[in-house]
């Protein structure tokens, strides 16, 4: 079994990474590692496609929060509660209240998982440049968005009419 408890911290949204880095120097110079363990950035990984390439990034699954390992008594609660950058515990009352393990597990687990859908930077309605294939340079509208088979249907303007021209995601960026 693993030592302590995961607890929520509120901090500044957008600073996550300096509230972390803060409270490693406090664990660091206070010498309190042996009451807290670890410290956790939920993330998750989400595909995007950005100027036609398909990449992996990690996106904060929870802005303005961070996970904490610890054994909580008065000095480590002092240590954390004191940092700059952290705000507090999220809790019910006056004193922390732990996460449930599962829910804990589950934050964790789902970090681990690696993305199985494309996330999007158009929509239906949004025009297109088309990027690859025999449309190159081609302006339309996108008409439909399949995301199970990466594909949208963009209408394009050929010899003066619209025309439906079903494209991968990947050949295709917003405009």
């Amino acid at each position: 079994m693993t030592k302590g408890r995961w607890y929520l911290l509120y901090v500044s949204s957008g600073r996550e990474e300096r509230a972390e880095r803060n409270l490693l120097q406090r664990i660091k110079y206070l010498d309190i590692a042996d009451k807290i363990f670890e410290i956790v950035i939920p993330k998750t990984k989400e595909i995007e496609i950005r100027s036609g390439k398909r990449r992996t990034v990690d996106k904060k699954a929870f802005p303005g929060y961070i996970m904490v390992r610890m054994d909580l008594d008065e000095h480590s609660w002092e240590v954390v509660r004191n940092t700059p950058g952290v705000a507090g515990f999220v809790s019910t009352g006056i004193k922390p209240v732990p996460l449930v393990e599962e829910e804990a597990n589950a934050i964790l687990q789902r970090m681990e998982e690696t993305p199985s859908e494309v996330k999007l930077t158009f929509r239906r309605g949004d025009n297109v440049r088309v990027t690859s294939g025999p449309f190159v340079d081609f302006i339309g509208k996108v008409d439909e968005v399949n995301s199970a088979k990466g594909r949208a249907t963009v209408m394009l303007s050929l010899f003066g009419r619209e025309t439906a021209v079903d494209l991968d995601f990947l050949g295709v960026e917003k405009i």
